[in-house]
């Protein structure tokens, strides 16, 4: 594995990234890069969602697509990159335009990866790059949120933003949808992820940055445009759910020759509870 921009900042503001970002007068993306990187090998650009970070990916890379090249950024706001405002999606699709032009090649094309917040970037990047997106795997992708819901959890997620301590904030994680996760990857989520702060710990994620993303998922849902080939993973026990009904119904009228809908019995955090379904549908993709 190697990765991009790698000084690691000691308080939970990328302090290098943001001085890279005003110098360039871009948002630049902190990425992670996974699996070998031969001119043939099929390329994954891999997104994370909310107050997540690319190396989560890590553990699909190496135990279920170790011969794929995935790309994965820390999202805006997100662990090493810029962390400098504007935080809506258009200017996440354009960060992550700027980091397909990087990372893929030439007339290459890659298959588009995304978890939650990321499946409603990932919609629209596919949008934007036609030339580069080649498929969508969307887990539990959360957009068109009601915004009465889309404002309790801003607040309720801001309202409880730190913890005293790192046990703290693994129990705060396993009650919220990481009950069932390996603790080998919480583990992993607290040495990667979690900073100290005057006060304690807190997630290496920008606050204001976070509330903006819970307004961004209250916007109307976007579809994926037409003829693109799209695998839509619906987390069944996840309530209210991020994938409503008026989406999928959209899906079946308008996207019904490209969109297929799947079904897990699982909570929200898709890719690590059943990474074997998640790898299979990259590669029918693929």
């Amino acid at each position: 594995m190697h990765t991009w921009n790698h000084a690691r900042p000691t308080i939970p503001r990328p302090v290098d990234a943001r001085r890279v970002a005003h110098m360039s007068g871009r948002q630049t993306l902190h990425t992670h890069l996974f699996g070998p990187d031969e001119a043939d090998t099929p390329i994954v650009v891999a997104l994370h969602g909310l107050t997540g970070h690319g190396k989560r990916w890590s553990f699909l890379a190496a135990e279920h697509l170790p011969d794929v090249r995935i790309v994965a950024p820390d999202l805006l706001g997100h662990g090493a990159s810029s962390w400098e405002p504007p935080w809506a999606i258009a200017d996440h699709v354009a960060a992550l335009s700027a980091a397909l032009d990087d990372h893929v090649p030439a007339g290459r094309r890659a298959v588009v990866l995304a978890h939650s917040y990321g499946g409603a970037i990932a919609i629209r990047l596919a949008h934007a790059r036609p030339d580069v997106v080649s498929g969508l795997v969307l887990l539990d992708p959360a957009q068109g949120l009601h915004p009465a819901t889309a404002r309790e959890y801003a607040e309720s997620s801001l309202a409880h933003w730190g913890y005293p301590d790192a046990a703290a904030a693994a129990a705060a994680k396993r009650m919220e949808g990481w009950a069932e996760v390996p603790d080998h990857i919480l583990d992993a989520e607290i040495a990667d992820h979690l900073v100290a702060t005057d006060s304690g710990v807190q997630w290496r994620v920008s606050t204001p940055g976070a509330a903006v993303a819970w307004s961004e998922m209250a916007r109307e849902f976007v579809l994926p445009p037409a003829g693109l080939p799209t695998h839509v993973v619906v987390a069944d026990r996840v309530e209210p759910p991020f994938v409503g009904p008026d989406f999928l119904a959209a899906c079946a009228a308008d996207r019904s020759e490209s969109v297929t809908v799947h079904h897990v019995d699982t909570e929200h955090m898709v890719p690590f509870l059943v990474p074997g379904e998640v790898a299979g549908l990259v590669r029918d993709l693929l």
